[in-house]
């Protein structure tokens, strides 16, 4: 009786089992919910290449130095290289004996002058006590700028291998190397001699791209042991390089023009800013008489000498601006406040002036720099005269003038702040 009932039992589940089983067979299969995967963003296209001026500015000059290395390999007689540094010193005399051909000034003037913005390496020489060697990158106006001085050394180049030196046979032996996009260099041994029998020798190169000069130069005694060949070649490499580096920062960051709002000519005179446009009401680019008319009820002192300074007073006599022209034209190309180092000017508390981001006469040179940072400490020594320099990339120049030189003293103070369109600056010609 058990053993009936143990299979009756079997039977019932294992029917059970198969009535499940012929279910589920009968069940609809379930559909499958796929994967989701992810959307891919779409690409966004790459910018086109940068293809404007070739402008640098500020510490973008440092990508034209060459380390202590770089120096000792290109220049024979090295001695200890100092850091670079954002300063400038310029001599600024003239003067001194003719070379014939007149191109010839070229390799031995003061090739920083009219420059905007610098950066300096200097070195010793281990067979000329006391004379150093030099590197200057010198920022210009603009392209057009650096091309037509760059244009003179070259024709210097051409034209001096042999010349003389106020009648004294003289001599510039040089190689020359060109690249891309308007780069070009040039490397020589300048030997002068003097009419006494007297003279100097030097290792001067040159070399540019876009808004940039970069002049080295080393004194030498003896005959000349310089490779100007090879030095040309990488004197152009390195300005490919900064010319290449400059187009990938402005693709990835392009320019953007900047819009300065409509100055109020009725406001205070100590309300108006110095901008790149000019300061307050007075823009640069106009004739004098416009911006003489943009400013209604000021008193005008007009030059007593075709090219003089115009200045401008205010109704209260509390503030005046002096307004500079293009050489040869009426435009006006530099305001100033403060301290223009002109005869005859008067003095003004420097809260009554415009200020330039803040900046007025009277605070220290590090506000200045604080304001319009990665600029240039100029000492120019003909005249004793020392500025703070900041240029934008469109070649306008706010320059600090400063009653002592700052790399010397940080504390410095403010005495007149100009600002300078440089690109309406006539060109130096050397021949």
């Amino acid at each position: 009786m058990s053993q009936s009932r143990t299979f009756v039992r079997g039977l019932i589940g294992v029917l059970a089992v198969g009535a499940l089983v012929a279910l589920s067979g009968c069940a609809p299969t379930p559909q499958s919910t796929p994967t989701p995967q992810p959307t891919a963003a779409p690409e966004s296209p790459a910018p086109d290449p940068y293809a404007g001026p070739i402008a640098f500015v500020g510490d973008e000059l440092d990508w034209f130095l060459m380390s202590a290395e770089d120096i000792s390999g290109l220049l024979p007689d090295v001695g200890d290289v100092s850091p670079a540094v954002p300063s400038l010193i310029q001599v600024s005399d003239g003067g001194g004996y003719e070379p014939d051909p007149t191109i010839c000034n070229a390799v031995y003037a003061e090739a920083s002058l009219g420059s905007i913005g610098a950066r300096s390496v200097t070195w010793t020489t281990t067979v000329a006590e006391g004379r150093d060697g030099w590197l200057h990158v010198m920022q210009f106006a603009d392209e057009a700028a650096a091309t037509a001085r760059m244009d003179q050394y070259a024709q210097a180049a051409e034209q001096c291998g042999e010349f003389t030196f106020g009648g004294a046979p003289s001599s510039f032996a040089s190689s020359t190397a060109e690249g891309d996009g308007g780069v070009r260099a040039i490397a020589g041994s300048l030997i002068l001699t003097y009419p006494g029998g007297d003279g100097h020798s030097l290792y001067k190169t040159y070399s540019s791209v876009g808004n940039v000069v970069v002049e080295m130069w080393q004194p030498f005694t003896g005959e000349p042991a310089f490779d100007t060949e090879a030095a040309a070649a990488q004197l152009r490499d390195r300005a490919s390089e900064a010319r290449a580096k400059l187009i990938d920062e402005l693709t990835e960051n392009p320019p953007v023009p900047v819009d300065v709002p409509a100055a109020d000519s009725a406001a205070p005179w100590s309300e108006w800013e110095i901008t790149t446009a000019g300061v307050g009401p007075v823009r640069l680019g106009v004739e004098l008489d416009e911006a003489i008319a943009a400013v209604p009820g000021a008193r005008v002192d007009k030059p007593e000498w075709v090219g003089g300074t115009t200045r401008l007073t205010s109704p209260d006599e509390s503030a005046s601006l002096l307004l500079w022209t293009q050489e040869g034209t009426s435009v006006v190309s530099a305001v100033s406040v403060g301290v223009g180092n002109v005869a005859g000017e008067p003095t003004h508390e420097g809260a009554s002036l415009p200020s330039a981001g803040g900046v007025r006469i009277g605070d220290p040179v590090s506000a200045a720099a604080a304001a319009f940072p990665e600029g240039t400490a100029l000492r120019i020594i003909s005249s004793g005269e020392y500025f703070y320099e900041w240029s934008s990339r469109e070649g306008v120049v706010m320059r600090f003038r400063l009653d002592r030189d700052s790399t010397a003293d940080p504390a410095a103070v403010i005495t007149g702040i100009t600002v300078d369109d440089a690109t309406l600056a006539k060109p130096l010609i050397f021949g």
